[in-house]
């Protein structure tokens, strides 16, 4: 166990470690509902604003990593890059005297992420095919239905719904408007789309009872709450 900690806390292997530590806690906060978890579109929100969100997914497009959520690019990158690092740094690197074992971990991390990048790209391509699976379609038509908040809160800049599209249902990624602040098992009306940003807004039933739109139990014909 010493030698494991030992290994993993110490250079080339520690900027792994950190990278693919940050990428287990995000996909817990993720799987709790805390933060996005980016599955409905390609990118995420790691509140990098427009450009650097674009350049980020740009530059892993160019590397045939795209058309998945950034986060889960970044996750394959540390696991396969600290395994390459991990065995190397224990088998070849630390017998080497110091200044050696620093130049050539610089080289061995170096390398373990170029290495990580076609690993990556092959256990990605299942991985699309799942996500477009997973991705709503005809998204304009489902505005003005009611949803039901599943996170544990929905704000301006988090937060999903799960909304009745009449078949197997839809996991919506929803934001608010003018501060307010949802909490999980809400009723909520879909507003608007906003397509750059891939989520809709949406609103308390209660605040909006003329839109709400609710499937009615005769096939092809709709019923309105007021």
């Amino acid at each position: 166990m010493n030698e494991f900690l030992n290994v993993a806390l110490t250079f080339p292997t520690l900027p792994y470690s950190v990278v693919l530590a940050f990428a287990v806690i995000y996909w817990m906060l993720a799987a709790l509902g805390v933060v996005d978890d980016g599955i409905a579109h390609d990118g995420m929100d790691l509140h990098l604003g427009d450009d650097g969100l674009h350049g980020i997914s740009g530059m892993f497009s160019r590397l045939g990593l795209g058309g998945a959520p950034v986060m889960l690019v970044i996750a394959l990158l540390a696991f396969f890059g600290w395994n390459i690092t991990f065995f190397v740094h224990l088998h070849l690197l630390q017998p080497l005297p110091g200044a050696g074992r620093w130049l050539a971990g610089s080289v061995t991390a170096v390398l373990a992420l170029v290495a990580s990048v076609p690993l990556s790209v092959i256990v990605l391509r299942p991985i699309r095919r799942l996500l477009l699976r997973l991705r709503p379609v005809a998204q304009t038509s489902v505005l003005g239905r009611v949803g039901v908040i599943a996170s544990p809160l929905v704000n301006a800049s988090t937060g999903y719904a799960n909304v009745d599209d009449g078949g197997a249902g839809l996991i919506l990624q929803v934001r608010t408007r003018d501060g307010a602040v949802l909490a999980r098992g809400e009723r909520v009306v879909l507003l608007d789309y906003l397509a750059d940003h891939n989520h809709y807004l949406v609103a308390r039933e209660n605040d909006h009872p003329a839109l709400s739109i609710q499937d009615s139990p005769f096939p092809g014909d709709k019923e309105i709450h007021r």
